[in-house]
């Protein structure tokens, strides 16, 4: 996929602010300082189109971008930052919450994961809320070029191994570094397999399997012990006319 155009369209505070939904959109999300600005920078080749800030949290809008007149780039804000009022932090949960269960439009969810980190119990326990609602999503680890291979490899090999036991087949994964550019050719193959594939826009959602004991929505900070096995949960969302990632 060549991307000619990249274009800010809007930033919206909840479901409600969202623009139309007739362009198929791909959303990125992740604990804060995973480098999803820097990432997504990378994948439009566009250094200032998403604000890189050494202030966990900066993104607290859902942002919208425009690629091509034909498809958007979502940026959503990260969780699990501290700078943020109480009150404030519930309000901006939701939001993110509504927008991944309700936007007819959603095409794939690319879930962020820092590859020089063991595995997080706040990235773990957000993989278990995207299965507990029947969401499509992927996982990227980021920053794959400030560890040794040997070391990057360790790490996914744990983060997938601790969510072997959830999906009858685990998320599709990449590896990416912001900075070498490595995993964006496979990333934009990935939306353009989808788009090719003709995705049903305004096709409606499968009702959510029943979220497991151990996870409160939208989502909490905390995993406690237990396994997630439920039919329900491991069946992805099927776009018609796409591949289930």
């Amino acid at each position: 996929m060549n991307i000619a155009s990249v274009s800010f369209h809007c930033s919206a505070p909840d479901l409600d602010s969202c623009p139309d939904g007739t362009l198929p959109e791909f959303a990125f999300i992740g604990r804060s300082n995973v480098g999803k600005s820097s990432l997504l920078n990378m994948l439009a080749d566009k250094q200032k189109l998403a604000r890189v800030s050494p202030t966990p949290g900066f993104t607290k809008l859902i942002n919208f971008f425009t690629v091509d007149k034909t498809w958007r780039l979502v940026d959503l804000p990260g969780y699990g930052f501290a700078q943020v009022a109480r009150e404030d932090r519930a309000q901006f949960n939701q939001a993110v919450a509504d927008y991944l269960e309700h936007r007819k439009n959603l095409c794939c969810i690319f879930l962020l994961i820092d590859s020089g980190l063991p595995p997080q119990n706040i990235d773990l326990e957000f993989v278990q809320w995207l299965a507990g609602h029947a969401l499509p999503f992927v996982l990227v680890f980021t920053k794959t070029d400030r560890g040794t291979p040997e070391a990057v490899a360790a790490n996914i090999a744990a983060f997938t191994a601790r969510i072997a036991g959830w999906f009858e087949q685990l998320p599709e994964v990449y590896q990416c570094s912001a900075t070498t550019a490595r995993g964006r050719s496979e990333l934009l193959g990935g939306i353009a397999a989808t788009l090719a594939a003709g995705p049903a826009v305004d096709e409606p959602k499968p009702p959510a399997a029943p979220l497991p004991p151990e996870v409160e929505p939208p989502f909490s900070l905390e995993v406690r012990a237990g396994t997630f096995r439920d039919k329900g949960a491991n069946e992805k969302k099927r776009l018609k006319g796409a591949r289930p990632w």
